[in-house]
C-alpha cells in the first residue's frame, strides 16, 4: 500500500492515517463502492471489497469508540460481535478490548437470541424510537442497551447525543445508504472513508446514500493506493480539520 496524496509515501502506518482529531467528538463514514457508484455486489458489499479495504476496515473499527450500523445492514451482512484483536492493543489503550455495535432500528425486526444482542464482549447497543413495539423493546433490553431516540422515527442527533453522553465520542458508521443519507442530511457526518472498489458492476445497486436528499461539501484530504483500489478519505470542512 502507498499514499499518494498529500505526499507519496510507501507503507504507511494505518492507524496513523486514519487517526481521529483530539479533542472532539467525530462521526465517520466508512464505505465502499464500485468505480460507477454501486455500494454492493450481489446485495452485499463485501464482493466489492479488496484486501487493503479489509485491513483498513478492521483499523477503523478498532480505533472507534462504536460502530453503528443501521438494521438492514446488519441483516443483510450478517453481522456479530466483534472480538478482540491483539493487533488493537495500542491503539485502545486505556479502552474495552472491543468497540460496541450500535444497532439503528426503528421496527426492532431484530433476533433479541442472536449472538450480537445476547454475548458481545461489549454490551451492544440498539438506538430506536417510542414507536417501536414495546414487547421487542423489551425482549432486546435483556440482552443489550436500548436508547429511544425520537417519537415516530429514529431522532439520529439525539441518537448520536445519547452515544456521546455515554463517551462513546470517536463514532464509525457503517452504513447501509439509507443511514448514511439521514448522517448526512442531520448534519452529522463529519468525515467519509470511501474505498473505490476498481471494479464496474451497473444494474440497479444503491449508491452510499440512498433516501434523504443532503448535499453536503466535502475536501479530499489523503488517498491510498493498493492493487488498483482507491482509499479515499473527505472531510466536510463544517470546521477546521487541520
Amino acid at each position: 500500500m502507498r499514499r499518494i496524496l498529500p505526499d507519496i509515501h510507501d507503507n504507511p502506518d494505518i492507524a496513523q492515517a486514519y487517526a481521529y482529531p483530539e479533542g472532539r467528538p467525530w462521526l465517520r463514514l466508512n464505505m465502499v463502492s464500485s468505480v460507477d457508484g454501486a455500494a454492493w455486489l450481489k446485495g452485499r458489499s463485501g464482493g466489492l471489497s479488496t484486501r487493503g479495504d479489509k485491513r483498513i476496515f478492521q483499523v477503523l473499527r478498532g480505533l472507534a469508540d462504536v460502530v453503528m450500523a443501521g438494521a438492514a445492514t446488519v441483516r443483510t451482512e450478517g453481522y456479530r460481535p466483534i472480538e478482540p484483536r491483539a493487533s488493537w492493543a495500542a491503539i485502545r489503550a486505556g479502552r474495552p478490548d472491543v468497540p460496541p455495535i450500535a444497532v439503528v432500528s426503528r421496527t426492532l425486526d431484530l433476533d433479541p437470541r442472536h449472538p450480537l444482542f445476547t454475548g458481545a464482549p461489549s454490551r451492544t447497543l440498539v438506538i430506536t424510537c417510542e414507536a417501536a413495539p414495546r414487547e421487542r423493546r423489551a425482549e432486546l433490553a435483556k440482552g443489550c442497551d436500548v436508547i429511544v431516540a425520537g417519537d415516530e422515527s429514529v431522532d439520529l442527533r439525539e441518537g448520536v447525543a445519547r452515544l456521546h453522553e455515554r463517551g462513546l465520542g470517536r463514532i464509525l458508521c457503517e452504513g447501509g445508504p439509507v443511514i448514511n443519507a439521514q448522517l448526512s442530511a442531520a448534519g452529522l457526518v463529519d468525515e467519509l472513508c470511501l474505498t473505490i472498489s476498481p471494479l464496474l458492476v451497473g444494474g440497479g445497486a444503491a449508491r452510499i446514500q440512498n433516501g434523504e436528499t443532503a448535499l453536503v461539501g466535502l475536501d479530499l484530504v489523503q488517498v491510498l493506493e493498493e492493487e488498483g483500489a482507491l482509499f479515499c478519505r473527505y472531510v466536510t470542512g463544517k470546521e477546521d480539520h487541520a
